[in-house]
């Protein structure tokens, strides 16, 4: 009988997060183990073999092999330049400021 190692699957969207705490045969990889958890049924954009994963923060391959406590991390695509939001974000204050200034 094949070792079993305990492993969580984890994504969030703006206003909901799943965890899902596993136990899995050592040697799966990160894809077995999210098509595993069934988070694909809960949530259709996600596909197994997905380049976007991580574990506690780095860039995985879905063909890693887990190792036990390892979290999987289920990244969604950006949808904002980063660069472009905080230049926004900076003209919203600099014209609030100019706001206060004339009172």
């Amino acid at each position: 009988m094949s070792e079993l190692i305990e492993i969580e699957v984890a994504y969030a969207l703006p206003d909901k997060q799943i965890l899902e705490c596993l136990k899995v045969p050592n040697g799966t990889t990160a894809a077995q183990a999210i098509q595993l958890s069934g988070i694909c049924n809960k949530f259709s954009e996600i596909q197994p073999n997905d380049k976007n994963l991580g574990i506690f923060g780095k860039l995985v391959k879905p063909e890693l092999i887990l190792r036990n406590h390892d979290r999987i991390e289920i990244y969604r695509p950006i949808t904002v330049d980063p660069k472009e939001k905080r230049r926004k974000r900076v003209e919203k204050a600099t014209a609030s400021n100019k706001n206060i200034n004339k009172r």
